[in-house]
């Protein structure tokens, strides 16, 4: 199994700026990547993808975050730090952290609320 711990969020003003991050722990070795996903509250559907880090170092970013949102991160150790600036209020969600294992089998952490007010 997989233990993830994620930290920041909170509320901010648009315009403003914050951080994430999230470690995995456990059985990390199953790893093959791991990032940030979101999901609006009251809207239906698949979480969005914010930022993602693959086991070769590849980023790839949501299209709704991009040029705003930088991932860094840690394949060895398995831990992630998103940083998310010029933030606006249909940045609004629950973000989550995600964990894509070689055993078919991903983890969500138990998200954390970002709220952008206007």
């Amino acid at each position: 199994q997989v233990q993830l711990v994620e930290s920041g969020g909170g509320s901010v003003h648009s315009g403003g700026s914050l951080g994430l991050s999230c470690v995995a722990s456990g059985n990390i070795r199953s790893i093959i990547a791991m990032g940030w996903y979101r999901q609006t509250p009251g809207v239906s559907g698949e979480r969005e993808l914010v930022a993602r880090l693959e086991s070769d170092g590849t980023i790839k970013y949501g299209s709704s975050v991009k040029g705003r949102a930088a991932l860094s991160g840690d394949t060895r150790k398995w831990t992630v730090v998103l940083a998310m600036s010029d933030l606006k209020p249909e940045d609004t969600a629950v973000y989550s952290c995600n964990v894509d294992r070689n055993t078919g089998v991903d983890y969500w952490g138990p998200g954390t609320q970002v709220t952008v007010s206007s």
